[in-house]
């Protein structure tokens, strides 16, 4: 059994910043990439950015110059630094991973998805 497990999220102002950090464990061997994706009210999951073991990172262009993903291999945590946060920024921002268990099999596991709300 597999969690990710999400915190970080919240209501910031116009211009503000969160991090958001995303935690893997259970009974895993190994984990690829990593990212985040988000869903807005009224439209579809789009990636936000992800990043590979070996640390490529890739991101949408909506985002680059402010969102930084990271991640540290050792805790099995991607971290989401979004800086200079827009309202259009709105959405439950979700923690994806693929992750080789120890049957072995790798399988695309989902959080639970944590709320960043941006507004005055």
């Amino acid at each position: 059994q597999v969690q990710l497990v999400e915190s970080g999220g919240g209501l910031v102002q116009p211009g503000g910043s969160l991090r958001l950090s995303c935690t893997a464990s259970g009974s895993i061997t190994g984990i690829y990439t990593m990212g985040w994706y988000r869903r807005a009210p009224g439209k579809q999951r789009e990636l936000v950015a992800d990043i590979t073991s070996g640390g490529r990172t890739n991101y949408a262009d909506s985002v680059k110059g402010r969102f930084t993903i990271s991640r540290d291999n050792a805790k099995n945590t991607v971290y989401l630094q979004m800086n200079s946060l827009k309202p259009e920024d709105t959405a439950v921002y979700y923690c994806n991973a693929d992750i080789l268990t120890v049957v072995p099999v790798t399988i695309n596991y989902w959080g639970q998805g944590t709320q960043v709300t941006v507004s005055s």
